[in-house]
């Protein structure tokens, strides 16, 4: 039984990451500048490896400490800041912003479900798949805070 609903929780993660993927390549694809769709291709990257790590896991290949927890710096933005609509003509900035609060609305749900398991196997699981995604918001509030706030000549 306890088998089961670990794997039954690794399914909506693989899924989850699945739908982030298809998000950050469907976001890649109403942009113009390049080099947000590269950033865009390397998050949805991420969600990738996210994905194969979890069937590896689900299917045996990796121990449950085979992700590690983090250190992670939680710059805030997204809390702080209204997530802007999508649209083709978005600035980096905008584009940055918009994953902060997908990766942040991620980190919540993992956690969420954390808090409803007692301590063992699939709320250590849990808990590390939600630093992942806020390893992610770090990553793109980094991102958002140097593209909304660029380094000047004058310092």
């Amino acid at each position: 039984m306890k088998e089961k609903k670990l794997e039954s929780l690794i399914d909506i993660a693989i899924d989850r990451e699945i739908e982030a993927y298809d998000f950050y390549r469907g976001l890649a694809g109403r942009v113009e500048d390049p080099g947000i769709k590269g950033t865009l291709a390397f998050l949805a990257g991420e969600e990738q490896k996210h994905r194969e790590f979890l069937v590896g896991y689900r299917d045996g290949r990796y121990e449950s400490d085979s992700l590690r927890l983090a250190d992670v710096v939680n710059y805030k933005i997204a809390e702080h800041l209204e997530e802007p609509d999508i649209t083709g003509d978005m600035n980096s900035s905008e584009v940055y912003l918009v994953a902060a609060h997908r990766e942040l609305k991620s980190y919540h749900f993992y956690r969420a479900l954390a808090d409803l398991h007692p301590d063992g196997e699939a709320k250590t699981m849990l808990l590390r798949i939600a630093n992942e995604e806020i390893k992610h918001k770090e990553r793109v509030e980094y991102l958002y805070s140097n593209a909304a706030f660029p380094q000047t000549a004058g310092g």
